[in-house]
């Protein structure tokens, strides 16, 4: 039976990855990101390798040719080797945004940014799935990306992702919390981690920190992506559904009333959660500034199964409709 080129492309990454898991003495992560590299580079650029490893790695690589691959299904064949080293060594920031919910913020930000080129912003890039997802629906328009995270791993991971694809994307493994060098760009997306943020002193920099105890890390990566973004500029995030529930909700409410006009609130459906305290929603920012106005009104819409192509044309529909009537 014909394997798909996604198959036949994680295979490879999975079977280099194994070979130099066992030889290096790492995790199936650590293998991944070095055997991408290996791919990109069409070398093995490990020296401590034994003979036997070293040639049974080069005749796997000459047999793969990533022009033949478009960026999606190289994208599609890595994530599935990532999400098979989550599995062996799960950690709670070791997630990643499904690609039905990537797929949709990226249609999402084609349809909110009407100039020819910007500039896009990841400040807790992760693996770098969801931007890739969204670079790859873009076409040219993107003149840099830029993806930030703590993790060294993941960040790595996100590297040779972006590399693969052929992105040219530039990675800063820092706190996202911290001051950034970078300037304030067109475009920000980001599956907001959520939870408490450890770093109490770095927190009373915040407007949106805890006024005792850990402040809510997703409320302040909102704020400091506010301030990353140029005034006009978009945000679309991956929240918790019950955002503006919490005990500091309040202190929310406030900021994004002074700083920002709220675009949309798209709740996903139920069934991509465990349960219903694990519910995301995609919230749509764009920041105040000259020449920007408020929408007429807020697009709300629980969205139905992302599977269920009917519905889901309904909803795109109106999507269109209100962007039309609004932007």
């Amino acid at each position: 039976m014909k394997v798909s080129p996604v198959e036949e492309l994680f295979t490879i990454f999975n079977e280099t990855a194994v070979l130099l898991q066992e030889e290096l003495s790492c995790t199936y992560l650590e293998a991944l990101a070095e055997t991408g590299e290996n791919i990109f580079q069409q070398s093995v650029l490990q020296e401590e390798l034994s003979e036997l490893t070293r040639k049974r790695l080069k005749k796997s690589y000459e047999s793969v040719s990533l022009t033949k691959f478009s960026s999606e299904e190289i994208r599609k064949s890595f994530q599935l080797a990532i999400l098979k080293g989550m599995k062996e060594n799960v950690q709670a920031h070791h997630q990643m945004t499904p690609d039905s919910i990537g797929l949709l913020i990226g249609y999402l930000v084609a349809k909110f940014m009407k100039q020819s080129s910007f500039r896009i912003l990841d400040p807790a890039v992760g693996t770098g799935n969801l931007l890739t997802t969204v670079l790859n629906q873009q076409g040219n328009k993107v003149m840099d990306a830029i993806g930030i995270d703590i993790d060294d791993l993941l960040i790595k991971l996100s590297y040779v992702n972006a590399n693969l694809q052929e992105h040219a994307v530039e990675f800063f493994n820092q706190d996202s919390l911290s001051n950034l060098f970078i300037d304030p760009v067109d475009v920000i997306v980001s599956d907001l981690p959520v939870g408490f943020y450890p770093d109490d002193i770095r927190a009373l920099d915040y407007q949106l920190k805890a006024e005792e105890g850990h402040s809510n890390a997703h409320h302040l990566f909102i704020e400091q992506s506010v301030k990353y973004v140029k005034n006009g500029g978009y945000l679309f995030f991956l929240v918790p559904s019950n955002l503006f529930e919490s005990e500091q909700a309040g202190k929310l409410h406030e900021y994004l009333k002074e700083q920002a006009n709220i675009q949309a609130l798209l709740q996903l459906p139920l069934s991509l959660f465990k349960n219903e305290q694990s519910a995301k929603s995609i919230l749509v920012l764009q920041k105040k500034g000259e020449q920007v106005h408020a929408p007429k009104e807020v697009l709300l819409a629980m969205l139905p199964s992302l599977s269920n192509a009917v519905q889901m044309e309904k909803i795109l529909s109106k999507i269109d409709l209100w962007i039309r009537e609004n932007k």
